[in-house]
């Protein structure tokens, strides 16, 4: 049987230079490596395994065998491991994980538009046989002026905004909260979905009604119209991305309902991968929707333009979520 040091003096030497090579690269990048570095860097990588195994073997000194283990794990990363930077990983999220999980989820996104249209066009023609139902589903408020009781003029100017009359600070703050409010709305559709699904469903619904029932307000008045562009500027994608977040939790809840021959919680975590996805992608549609929210609906009066926003939002995000496309170099 070899003795440990013996071991050690045969071999440390090229531990050594493996460990500088990669020292280096981690302190420095990749690219601060030299070209005899990176030749010798698969060689030693592959020394330095078949020195593990042996010592594994032969059940040297534990304190070698931990430290060869630490080295090829280091090692491995940089033979075999992924090298990209921040950026990188952002586009390759954008140009096709986000997409591809997207696509891959269609039967569940349209589920959850069902559930959320369903429930706005409920509220909708009940609201509009009788309004009594408006305040059953939003209560009384005294502050809010798009009810009922308001007058055309009053629901008027709630949609279209006099020059000057928000200001930018106003206007940034107004973003940050429309943002938080529809994101949590979204990441609790996400979330919920681990109960098969049912929290999810509610929560679609619900919006859906809310939503329903405002609108018909404005329909009943004969601003159909006029709410209609001033919604959907900023609509289109905020609602794109809620219905995703939704089809996300129903993602995780049919795994959890039906994992087939896998155990629950193993069916949850490889499903949870493609949903987590599709979630962090909605937070960039959410951030638009804000941005298109607080701005643009606020300061463009035009209906043309307001439904020519809308229009061209909708069909970017079809062309670019379910346009087919090859993943680079397939």
């Amino acid at each position: 049987m070899l003795k440990s040091y013996r071991f050690r003096e045969e071999r440390e030497a090229d531990w050594r230079k493996l460990d500088l090579i990669l020292t280096r690269a981690e302190n420095s990048g990749v690219k601060a490596l030299s070209d005899e570095d990176m030749m010798a860097l698969p060689h030693l990588y592959r020394q330095a395994v078949s020195s593990l195994s042996v010592a594994r073997s032969i059940s040297l000194d534990q304190n070698v065998i931990t430290y060869l283990e630490g080295l090829c794990t280091r090692a491995y990363f940089y033979v075999y491991g992924a090298r990209t930077s921040m950026g990188e990983r952002m586009a390759q999220f954008i140009r096709a994980d986000w997409p591809e999980a997207v696509r891959g989820a269609v039967f569940s996104t349209i589920l959850a538009a069902l559930f959320l249209f369903g429930g706005a066009a409920l509220a909708f023609f009940l609201c509009l046989q009788d309004m009594d139902w408006y305040w059953t589903i939003h209560g009384h408020s005294f502050g809010e002026i798009r009810t009922p009781d308001a007058s055309v003029e009053e629901l008027r100017s709630t949609i279209y905004t006099e020059p000057g009359e928000i200001g930018q600070d106003r206007l940034t703050a107004f973003a940050g909260f429309l943002f938080n409010n529809n994101a949590q709305i979204a990441l609790f559709a996400f979330a919920l979905g681990f109960a098969f699904g049912i929290p999810t469903a509610w929560l679609l619904a619900w919006n859906g009604i809310i939503l329903g029932s405002m609108y018909a307000v404005f329909w009943d008045k004969g601003l159909g119209y006029e709410f209609t562009g001033w919604l959907l500027i900023h609509g289109v994608t905020e609602l794109f991305a809620i219905v995703l977040a939704g089809a996300g939790g129903f993602v995780i809840g049919g795994a959890v309902a039906f994992p087939g021959r896998k155990s629950r919680l193993t069916s949850a975590r490889l499903s949870g991968q493609k949903a987590a996805t599709i979630a962090m992608g909605c937070v960039v549609m959410l951030i638009i929707a804000a941005v298109l929210e607080s701005f643009g609906r606020q300061l463009i009066n035009s209906d043309t333009i307001r439904y020519a926003i809308a229009g061209t939002t909708l069909v970017f995000w079809l062309l670019y979520f379910y346009l087919p496309r090859q993943r680079p170099g397939t």
